[in-house]
C-alpha cells in the first residue's frame, strides 16, 4: 500500500539527522570573567521576574516566559539555581556554564545555596516528605530570596514534572511562599519532563527567542554533549502549541495560528490564599509583561 506520509516522515527523520550532524559545536560564550547583574543591583526597580530552576540548563529550556518580560518590557530576571545536579564532581563546571547560559540570555543569577555559587542539598521529594532538616533548611533559603528581592513573578517547574529534583523544586517553592502572607505574586507553573493537567497560559515564543534560548542551552557543554537538549527545544514547542490550542483554549477547539508556545501553570498569591488565573492564550504580538501588573 502506498503511503504519501512515508515520503514526509523520511524528510524530517533527514533534517533532524543533517541538523544533529551540523549543528555548531557546544562552546561556552565568550566573556568578559564577570558574573551576571546581581538581583539586587543599586537603581533596579522594574518589575523582578525570579526564575527557580532545579538544575542548570532548566533556566534556557523553560525560561521563554522570563527572556520575552525581559526583552518586552524591560523586566529584570533573575534565575535562582536551586541545586547544581547531584554530580559533585561537575558542581564547579555546572556553575561556570550556568554564567555564560545566563549572560546569553541577559538574566541575573544566584545559587540558593548558602555560599556564592552553591546550590542546595536535599531537594528531593522524599526529604519533603519527611519534613527533613535538609528541607526545612532549603525553605528557609527560598523564603529568604522571595522576601528580600519581592518578585513580581515567579517561575518554577509543576509539582508532577517527572524527574524529582523538578517535582520537589515546584514544591519547596509553593511551600516556601505559603509561609509568606504579606507577599503578593503569580506563580507560573514551567513543564519539562512531564506535561501538566491544567495549563493556564499558551505563551507562543519567537524564533529570536527560542534561537537564543537554544543557544543559552548550549552553553551547558557536559550536558548537550550527552544529550543535545537544544536542537529538540523546537519540537517540544510545537508540541506545547498543539497541547495548548485544547488545554488552555476550549476542547475541541481548532488549531492555532501559533507555530512555537511554552505552556505555564499560572495561579496568584495574594493575601495568604491561591487563586486560580483564567485561560490565555497569547501571542508573540501582544506584549505579555502588562498582565502581571496591576491595572
Amino acid at each position: 500500500m502506498s503511503n504519501p506520509f512515508l515520503p514526509w516522515i523520511q524528510a524530517y527523520r533527514h533534517h533532524w539527522e543533517t541538523a544533529r550532524a551540523h549543528a555548531p559545536q557546544p562552546v561556552l560564550a565568550a566573556s568578559d570573567g564577570a558574573d551576571p547583574a546581581p538581583a539586587d543591583a543599586p537603581g533596579a526597580t522594574s518589575p523582578l521576574c525570579l526564575l527557580f530552576s532545579p538544575h542548570p540548563d532548566d533556566e534556557a529550556l523553560v525560561g521563554g516566559i522570563a527572556l520575552r518580560l525581559q526583552q518586552e518590557s524591560g523586566w529584570r530576571v533573575v534565575n535562582v539555581a536551586v541545586t547544581l545536579g547531584s554530580r559533585l564532581d561537575r558542581r564547579a563546571a555546572r556553575w561556570q556554564e550556568l554564567q555564560a547560559s545566563c549572560r546569553v540570555l541577559g538574566f541575573g543569577c544566584v545559587g540558593a545555596g548558602a555560599a556564592h555559587g552553591q546550590g542546595l542539598d536535599g531537594v528531593q521529594w522524599a526529604q519533603a516528605e519527611a519534613d527533613t532538616a535538609h528541607w526545612q533548611l532549603a525553605r528557609r533559603s527560598v523564603l529568604g530570596l522571595l522576601t528580600r528581592l519581592r518578585p513580581t513573578v515567579v517561575v518554577c517547574p509543576h509539582e508532577l514534572d517527572g524527574h524529582d529534583a523538578h517535582r520537589a523544586t515546584g514544591r519547596l517553592v509553593r511551600e516556601a511562599i505559603e509561609q509568606a502572607p504579606d507577599l503578593s505574586l503569580h506563580l507560573l507553573l514551567s513543564e519539562y519532563w512531564n506535561t501538566q493537567l491544567q495549563p493556564r497560559l499558551m505563551l507562543e515564543l519567537p524564533d529570536d527567542c527560542i534561537a537564543r534560548m537554544m543557544l543559552a542551552t548550549a552553553q551547558h557543554v557536559g550536558e548537550v554533549t550527552r544529550h543535545p537538549y537544544h536542537l529538540s527545544l523546537p519540537a517540544w514547542l510545537i508540541d506545547g502549541a498543539r497541547r495548548g490550542a485544547e488545554r488552555v483554549g476550549a476542547p475541541g477547539s481548532a488549531a492555532s495560528e501559533i507555530t512555537f508556545a511554552a505552556l505555564y501553570g499560572w495561579r496568584l498569591w495574594r493575601a495568604g490564599r491561591w487563586e486560580d488565573a483564567p485561560g490565555c492564550i497569547q501571542s508573540r504580538h501582544q506584549p505579555i509583561g502588562d498582565r502581571f501588573l496591576p491595572s
